[in-house]
């Protein structure tokens, strides 16, 4: 089995995190939305077994790899909806409990090329997103549950295009 693709900085935990409406509204789409960490997770494993099956085992390998790493934000990011005040139920917005995740949203791209290219534009996507919650979000502790997950996430970019430019090439 791989092992996570992730920085070596440590994660933060959700201890002392207490109710809070605002936050949550503003990181719940990150947990299951259709940009989210669930979304992410299955992505990359449905992408890797391509690349497996084609011979690319070494890429296979770093998408599950990536897959690791994305499956511990969605464990942060559910605890942290959690401590927030709400189930962590898979929807975009876990508090109403709708809009529930649906597989429609993993990119199912034909050619390992492409694959590639839509695991690029959703990390493009979810440091996007991220950056954006920092910028919104008072919280200074939930603020360190997404400044850690963003730091994977701009690594997991940087290996990617770097895998696009060897496959490529």
């Amino acid at each position: 089995m791989p092992e996570p693709i992730k920085v070596k900085e440590p994660y933060p935990t959700t201890d002392g995190i207490n109710c809070d409406a605002y936050s949550l509204r503003i990181i719940s789409p990150a947990y299951a939305g259709s940009d989210g960490e669930l979304n992410a997770v299955l992505q990359y494993i449905y992408h890797s077994f391509f690349f497996s099956k084609k011979g690319y085992g070494e890429i296979a390998d770093t998408l599950k790899g990536i897959a690791i790493a994305e499956m511990r934000h969605l464990d942060l990011l559910g605890e942290t909806v959690l401590a927030l005040g709400a189930a962590p139920v898979y929807s975009q917005y876990p508090a109403c409990s709708f809009n529930f995740y649906s597989t429609k949203y993993v990119a199912y791209s034909c050619s390992l090329k492409n694959m590639l290219e839509d695991d690029i534009l959703g990390e493009r996507r979810a440091i996007a997103a991220y950056n954006k919650m920092l910028r919104c979000l008072k919280d200074e502790q939930v603020k360190a549950v997404i400044s850690r997950i963003l730091s994977d996430e701009v690594l997991h970019l940087e290996k990617l295009e770097s895998l696009l430019a060897e496959f490529k090439g």
